[in-house]
Protein backbone atom coordinates (compact mmCIF):
# COMPACT_ATOMS: atom_id res chain seq x y z
CA UNK A 1 0.00 0.00 0.00
CA UNK A 2 2.96 2.48 0.57
CA UNK A 3 4.57 2.13 -2.37
CA UNK A 4 1.29 1.93 -4.10
CA UNK A 5 1.36 5.83 -2.33
CA UNK A 6 4.56 6.77 -3.55
CA UNK A 7 4.52 5.90 -7.09
CA UNK A 8 2.60 8.93 -8.04
CA UNK A 9 5.64 10.72 -6.36
CA UNK A 10 8.25 9.00 -8.22
CA UNK A 11 6.21 9.60 -11.64
CA UNK A 12 5.83 13.50 -10.97
CA UNK A 13 9.47 13.51 -10.08
CA UNK A 14 10.85 11.35 -12.92
CA UNK A 15 8.99 14.07 -15.06
CA UNK A 16 9.72 17.12 -13.52
CA UNK A 17 13.29 16.57 -13.61
CA UNK A 18 13.38 15.87 -17.35
CA UNK A 19 10.89 19.04 -18.57
CA UNK A 20 12.55 19.17 -22.01
CA UNK A 21 11.33 15.85 -22.67
CA UNK A 22 7.68 15.96 -21.69
CA UNK A 23 7.14 19.88 -22.89
CA UNK A 24 8.71 18.10 -26.57
CA UNK A 25 5.94 14.87 -26.07
CA UNK A 26 3.36 17.20 -25.41
CA UNK A 27 3.61 19.36 -28.60
CA UNK A 28 3.77 15.79 -30.58
CA UNK A 29 0.95 15.00 -29.15
CA UNK A 30 -1.19 17.67 -30.03
CA UNK A 31 0.50 17.98 -33.48
CA UNK A 32 -0.01 14.30 -34.41
CA UNK A 33 -3.81 14.81 -32.69
CA UNK A 34 -4.41 17.80 -35.98
CA UNK A 35 -2.79 15.52 -38.44
CA UNK A 36 -5.82 12.59 -37.91
CA UNK A 37 -7.94 15.47 -38.46
CA UNK A 38 -5.97 16.54 -41.99
CA UNK A 39 -7.45 15.34 -45.44
CA UNK A 40 -4.67 12.74 -46.89
CA UNK A 41 -3.78 14.74 -49.79
CA UNK A 42 -3.60 17.62 -47.77
CA UNK A 43 -1.75 16.39 -45.01
CA UNK A 44 1.16 14.83 -47.12
CA UNK A 45 1.63 18.33 -48.97
CA UNK A 46 1.61 20.01 -45.29
CA UNK A 47 4.37 17.51 -44.26
CA UNK A 48 6.49 17.95 -47.32
CA UNK A 49 6.67 21.68 -46.91
CA UNK A 50 7.74 20.69 -42.85
CA UNK A 51 10.11 18.28 -44.31
CA UNK A 52 13.89 18.85 -44.30
CA UNK A 53 14.59 17.49 -47.38
CA UNK A 54 16.64 19.20 -50.14
CA UNK A 55 13.87 21.53 -51.61
CA UNK A 56 12.83 23.03 -48.58
CA UNK A 57 16.90 23.45 -47.08
CA UNK A 58 17.51 25.01 -50.07
CA UNK A 59 14.94 27.86 -49.85
CA UNK A 60 14.30 27.84 -45.35
CA UNK A 61 16.78 26.08 -43.63
CA UNK A 62 15.78 27.22 -40.21
CA UNK A 63 12.20 26.86 -40.35
CA UNK A 64 12.32 23.55 -41.31
CA UNK A 65 15.00 22.74 -39.24
CA UNK A 66 12.62 23.18 -36.21
CA UNK A 67 9.32 22.27 -37.60
CA UNK A 68 10.61 19.35 -38.49
CA UNK A 69 11.06 18.48 -35.01
CA UNK A 70 7.09 18.62 -34.14
CA UNK A 71 5.66 16.08 -36.61
CA UNK A 72 5.98 12.85 -37.35
CA UNK A 73 5.18 10.80 -40.69
CA UNK A 74 1.32 9.07 -40.08
CA UNK A 75 2.80 7.23 -36.75
CA UNK A 76 1.21 6.80 -33.47
CA UNK A 77 2.28 9.04 -30.48
CA UNK A 78 2.46 6.14 -27.55
CA UNK A 79 5.59 3.90 -29.14
CA UNK A 80 7.35 7.91 -29.22
CA UNK A 81 6.29 7.88 -25.35
CA UNK A 82 7.79 5.22 -24.80
CA UNK A 83 11.47 5.84 -25.95
CA UNK A 84 10.83 9.31 -25.17
CA UNK A 85 10.70 8.04 -21.13
CA UNK A 86 13.10 5.41 -21.91
CA UNK A 87 15.93 7.51 -23.68
CA UNK A 88 15.26 11.32 -23.93
CA UNK A 89 14.36 11.56 -20.38
CA UNK A 90 17.21 9.49 -19.17
CA UNK A 91 19.91 11.33 -20.80
CA UNK A 92 18.48 14.91 -19.95
CA UNK A 93 18.18 13.72 -16.15
CA UNK A 94 21.70 12.76 -16.31
CA UNK A 95 22.96 15.56 -18.71
CA UNK A 96 20.64 18.67 -17.48
CA UNK A 97 18.49 20.18 -20.26
CA UNK A 98 20.76 22.23 -21.76
CA UNK A 99 23.39 19.45 -22.74
CA UNK A 100 21.01 17.16 -23.86
CA UNK A 101 19.64 20.08 -26.21
CA UNK A 102 22.75 19.88 -27.72
CA UNK A 103 23.33 16.49 -28.43
CA UNK A 104 19.76 16.62 -29.74
CA UNK A 105 20.14 19.62 -31.97
CA UNK A 106 23.95 18.32 -33.10
CA UNK A 107 22.25 14.93 -34.55
CA UNK A 108 19.27 16.31 -35.81
CA UNK A 109 20.87 18.97 -37.71
CA UNK A 110 24.16 17.30 -38.82
CA UNK A 111 22.43 13.88 -39.44
CA UNK A 112 20.13 15.91 -42.10
CA UNK A 113 23.03 17.79 -43.59
CA UNK A 114 24.96 14.31 -44.07
CA UNK A 115 21.87 12.14 -45.37
CA UNK A 116 20.72 15.32 -47.65
CA UNK A 117 24.54 15.49 -48.99
CA UNK A 118 24.44 11.68 -49.61
CA UNK A 119 20.79 12.01 -51.23
CA UNK A 120 22.10 15.42 -53.69
CA UNK A 121 25.09 13.04 -55.01
CA UNK A 122 22.35 10.45 -55.81
CA UNK A 123 20.78 11.97 -57.88
CA UNK A 124 23.76 13.61 -59.53
CA UNK A 125 25.15 10.07 -60.15
CA UNK A 126 22.05 8.80 -61.37
CA UNK A 127 21.45 6.63 -58.43
CA UNK A 128 17.91 8.55 -57.28
CA UNK A 129 15.49 9.58 -59.33
CA UNK A 130 15.44 13.71 -59.38
CA UNK A 131 11.89 13.81 -57.74
CA UNK A 132 13.61 12.93 -54.57
CA UNK A 133 14.39 16.65 -54.01
CA UNK A 134 11.11 16.76 -52.53
CA UNK A 135 11.57 13.04 -50.45
CA UNK A 136 9.26 13.34 -46.97
CA UNK A 137 11.71 13.77 -44.20
CA UNK A 138 9.83 14.83 -41.12
CA UNK A 139 10.36 13.27 -37.25
CA UNK A 140 12.36 13.17 -34.65
CA UNK A 141 14.41 10.04 -35.17
CA UNK A 142 18.10 11.75 -35.71
CA UNK A 143 17.71 13.44 -32.62
CA UNK A 144 16.21 9.93 -31.07
CA UNK A 145 19.64 8.08 -32.42
CA UNK A 146 21.97 10.79 -31.26
CA UNK A 147 20.56 10.42 -27.57
CA UNK A 148 20.67 6.29 -27.99
CA UNK A 149 24.26 7.18 -28.61
CA UNK A 150 25.55 9.38 -26.17
CA UNK A 151 23.68 7.28 -23.34
CA UNK A 152 26.87 4.86 -24.36
CA UNK A 153 28.83 6.25 -21.91
CA UNK A 154 25.57 6.14 -19.18
CA UNK A 155 26.47 2.56 -18.32
CA UNK A 156 29.57 0.87 -17.04
CA UNK A 157 32.22 -1.22 -18.52
CA UNK A 158 31.51 -4.23 -19.58
CA UNK A 159 27.95 -3.39 -19.90
CA UNK A 160 28.50 0.00 -21.91
CA UNK A 161 30.13 -2.30 -24.53
CA UNK A 162 27.40 -4.71 -24.81
CA UNK A 163 24.66 -1.91 -25.24
CA UNK A 164 27.00 0.15 -27.57
CA UNK A 165 27.28 -3.57 -29.83
CA UNK A 166 23.59 -3.88 -29.67
CA UNK A 167 22.99 -0.07 -30.64
CA UNK A 168 25.29 -0.47 -33.89
CA UNK A 169 23.76 -3.37 -34.56
CA UNK A 170 20.20 -1.78 -34.35
CA UNK A 171 21.17 1.17 -36.29
CA UNK A 172 23.96 -0.19 -38.71
CA UNK A 173 21.81 -3.31 -39.96
CA UNK A 174 19.33 -1.48 -41.96
CA UNK A 175 22.28 0.77 -43.45
CA UNK A 176 23.84 -2.59 -44.66
CA UNK A 177 21.00 -4.13 -46.15
CA UNK A 178 18.83 -1.37 -47.30
CA UNK A 179 21.10 1.58 -47.65
CA UNK A 180 18.85 4.76 -48.21
CA UNK A 181 19.48 8.04 -46.85
CA UNK A 182 17.47 7.88 -43.72
CA UNK A 183 19.35 4.74 -42.73
CA UNK A 184 22.34 6.96 -43.06
CA UNK A 185 21.18 9.36 -41.11
CA UNK A 186 20.58 7.52 -38.47
CA UNK A 187 23.30 5.84 -38.11
CA UNK A 188 25.86 8.96 -38.08
CA UNK A 189 23.20 10.51 -35.39
CA UNK A 190 24.09 7.61 -33.42
CA UNK A 191 28.07 8.42 -34.19
CA UNK A 192 27.19 12.18 -33.45
CA UNK A 193 26.13 11.08 -30.07
CA UNK A 194 29.14 8.87 -29.19
CA UNK A 195 30.99 12.25 -30.54
CA UNK A 196 29.39 14.35 -27.59
CA UNK A 197 31.18 12.65 -24.78
CA UNK A 198 33.21 16.20 -23.47
CA UNK A 199 30.02 17.13 -22.70
CA UNK A 200 29.67 13.76 -19.88
CA UNK A 201 33.05 13.96 -18.48
CA UNK A 202 31.47 15.41 -15.43
CA UNK A 203 28.05 14.07 -15.17
CA UNK A 204 29.21 11.54 -12.16
CA UNK A 205 30.44 7.86 -12.42
CA UNK A 206 29.06 5.48 -14.68
CA UNK A 207 25.53 3.99 -14.02
CA UNK A 208 25.51 -0.02 -13.31
CA UNK A 209 21.41 -1.03 -13.37
CA UNK A 210 23.11 -4.40 -11.60
CA UNK A 211 23.14 -2.38 -7.98
CA UNK A 212 18.93 -1.86 -8.42
CA UNK A 213 18.64 -5.60 -9.09
CA UNK A 214 21.01 -6.32 -5.78
CA UNK A 215 19.17 -3.90 -3.42
CA UNK A 216 15.89 -5.85 -3.98
CA UNK A 217 17.57 -9.57 -3.68
CA UNK A 218 19.05 -8.28 -0.42
CA UNK A 219 17.36 -9.77 2.66
CA UNK A 220 15.53 -7.26 4.76
CA UNK A 221 17.28 -6.38 7.60
CA UNK A 222 15.78 -7.83 10.90
CA UNK A 223 14.48 -6.30 13.45
CA UNK A 224 13.90 -7.97 16.87
CA UNK A 225 11.32 -6.84 19.39
CA UNK A 226 12.68 -3.95 21.68
CA UNK A 227 14.17 -5.62 24.91
CA UNK A 228 13.32 -4.52 28.40
CA UNK A 229 15.99 -2.61 30.21
CA UNK A 230 16.69 -5.73 32.57
CA UNK A 231 17.39 -7.54 28.95
CA UNK A 232 19.48 -5.32 27.96
CA UNK A 233 21.65 -5.32 31.01
CA UNK A 234 25.13 -7.00 30.83
CA UNK A 235 25.56 -10.15 32.86
CA UNK A 236 27.28 -9.26 35.82
CA UNK A 237 30.90 -10.98 35.51
CA UNK A 238 31.22 -11.58 39.34
CA UNK A 239 27.68 -11.94 40.68
CA UNK A 240 27.51 -12.15 44.61
CA UNK A 241 27.52 -14.97 46.42
CA UNK A 242 24.19 -16.57 47.54
CA UNK A 243 23.85 -16.57 51.51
Amino acid sequence: MQSMRRFPHAVWSYVRHAPGTYLWLAALFLTTVAMHHMDPHFEHEFLRQRSTNLQELSTNPVRVFVASLFWIDGSSWWPYAVLYTVFHAQAERWLDTWRWLVVVAAAHVLATVISQGFLLWAIREGHAPPSSVNSLDVGVSYALAGVVGVLTYRLVPPLRYVYLAVVLVVYGGPLVTGRTFTDLGHFVSVLIGLACHPLVHDRGAPWNPLTLLRRRNRPARRTDHPRTQEERRPPCPNPPAER
